[in-house]
């Protein structure tokens, strides 16, 4: 696995930002655990894994200016 940088990518950021509150709501109403910390380590934990890691190893250009 090679870290670094992530590449920030404008799409995804407003993609984000802009889903929408009530779809949140409606999935944590009907989706048991939708939501919840650790639920990922449940459900596919090689990819919770994978991911921790990766948020440890990695930071983002955003991250330069704090």
């Amino acid at each position: 696995m090679k870290f670094g940088m992530r590449k920030p990518s404008l799409k995804r950021s407003i993609k984000a930002r802009t889903t929408g509150k009530a779809k949140r709501k409606v999935k944590k109403a009907l989706i048991p655990g939708y939501g919840k910390k650790g639920a990922g380590w449940v459900k596919n934990p090689k990819k919770a894994a994978y991911n921790k890691v990766y948020k440890k190893t990695t930071f983002s250009f955003f991250d330069i200016f704090k």
